[in-house]
This record gives C-alpha cells, structure tokens and sequence, in this order.
C-alpha cells in the first residue's frame, strides 16, 4: 500500500514539472488589443460578434465573420456619408439632414439598387419633371413649318 502511494505522488510530481514555464518579469506584458484596433477599423467587432451570435443566423460564428461585417458597414456608412456631405455641400448647408442622404442614395445607381425597398423618413423625392410636361419652345417649330 506505501508502495502504491509513493507511485502515485511520484507520477503526479512529474505533470507539474511538464508544465509551461511562467512568463519573465523582466518583459513587459504585452498590453490586449481589442479587435477592432487590429482590424484598423472603426465600427465594433466584438459588438457585431455578439449580436451575430444572439440573432440566431447560424450556430456557429467564425472569427472572420464579424471582422468583415465590420468592415462592409464601416464602408457602405462611409460611402452614403461622403455622398451626402458632397448635397448638404451643394445645398450650402453645413449639416446633413435626411433630405441629404435621401438625394445621395437616390443620385447614385449602386445604392440606389441596394436600397431600393427603403423609405428614408423626412427625406423627400427626386426633383423630377416629365418632359411632356414642359412648354413647347416655339422658335424650332415655326422654322421646320
């Protein structure tokens, strides 16, 4: 029995001295980046991640999942941004307003295509008038007569 139990504390000794040796206190800890910092974005990865994981559209997540959703985002925000900087600009106003973004989505072929069911409140139509709505110029007319 003494036998069996200087075995047993023996083989446990052993797995302590495999262990991975502690880290040098002479280095400096590195200090913890979060993802979005290593990303070079500015739209939250972790926050996209959670809110991926609670909605339900897959079991699984991988790593790479929230960091490009980010990404897309933070680049279709910006895109909408500069466009509706550029009509608050050509507007003189300094502010942008719905009507802003409204005139920039519309303007644009691409955005316009991918928000095309959407109604963006406060935001107005297009100035758009039919031509057959336009006066007759009657200096061609009366020359071709």
């Amino acid at each position: 029995l003494l036998a069996q139990q200087s075995v047993t504390t023996s083989s446990t000794h052993s797995k302590h001295s495999q262990m991975a040796p502690k880290a040098d206190p002479s280095k400096p800890r590195k200090v913890a980046q979060s993802r979005t910092k290593r990303a070079g974005l500015q739209f939250p990865v972790g926050r996209i991640n959670r809110h991926i994981k609670s909605g339900g559209y897959a079991d699984r997540v991988g790593a790479g999942a929230p960091v490009y959703l980010a990404a897309v985002m933070e680049y279709l925000t910006a895109e909408v941004l500069e466009l509706a900087g550029n009509a608050a600009r050509d507007n003189k106003k300094t502010r942008i307003i719905p009507r802003h973004i409204q005139l920039a989505v519309r303007n644009d072929e691409e955005l316009n295509k991918l928000l095309g069911g959407v109604t963006i409140a406060n935001g107005g139509v297009l100035p758009n008038l039919h031509a057959a709505l336009m006066p007759k110029k009657k200096g061609k007319e009366s020359a071709e007569v």
